[in-house]
């Protein structure tokens, strides 16, 4: 695993699949995703390196129903007593009540769906907390959730108004650029979610898979809603 660092108070967990970040209000701790199944304590030992207790973690927001998104949420929630969160389009995927939604997949998709298939199967989840889309949530100063479909039907991206903060989950990707994300389930429902995100206008962006934004976010994020 690779750790990133974002901002002072935020990080990215970078694994061979996926990624998942660390938001820290002091000592208090947020996860956005929780990587796959085997990503526990790769996590742990992250949150020490950066002088944090793991039993500090207080919630984890899943972003949405994909293995590599929320594998080790309930390890490490049933280890430090954190909260699960999830939209509850999403949440019987989690769960594993129902299958994951197949996706509409380009040609030039499906092998990096194949790769993906790669990452190990996700358990059964619990969701302490189903979303619906506009809450707001304890930390970073007030943190909005916006229901983001396209790439799964219960997809969220966490906006943090304060710090001009946006983590998109898998609605937008950063390849070579950032572009709409890929092996979405509604492409055009997709496209005019990062549209919705590109128009919150974020000094710093944080996607499911690619390198975090932090120089001309908005700018970049409108190019992109306008291309897709």
């Amino acid at each position: 695993m690779d750790l990133v660092e974002v901002l002072p108070q935020l990080h990215m967990f970078r694994f061979r699949i996926g990624q998942a970040y660390l938001w820290r209000d002091g000592a208090d701790l947020t996860l956005v995703d929780g990587g796959d199944i085997a990503s526990a304590a790769a996590i742990e030992d992250g949150v020490r390196v950066l002088g944090n207790d793991p039993a500090r973690i207080r919630r984890i927001v899943i972003t949405h129903g994909h293995r590599d998104h929320y594998g080790a949420a309930q390890e490490l929630a049933d280890r430090y007593g954190a909260e699960i969160l999830a939209h509850a389009l999403d949440t019987p995927v989690i769960r594993g009540e129902r299958p994951v939604p197949e996706p509409d997949l380009l040609d030039w998709e499906r092998p990096l769906y194949a790769q993906g298939l790669t990452c190990p199967e996700a358990p059964p989840t619990r969701v302490d907390r189903e979303l619906t889309g506009g809450e707001v949530l304890p930390f970073g100063g007030g943190a909005r959730v916006v229901h983001a479909p396209g790439h799964t039907p219960g997809s969220v991206a966490l906006h943090l108004p304060r710090h001009g903060v946006l983590f998109t989950g898998d609605a937008v990707a950063s390849a070579e650029r950032v572009m709409l994300g890929v092996f979405n389930v509604d492409r055009a429902g997709a496209a005019a979610t990062l549209r919705r995100l590109a128009a919150l206008a974020p000094r710093t962006v944080c996607f499911g898979h690619g390198d975090p934004l932090t120089e001309d976010a908005a700018a970049v994020m409108e190019t992109a809603a306008n291309g897709a």
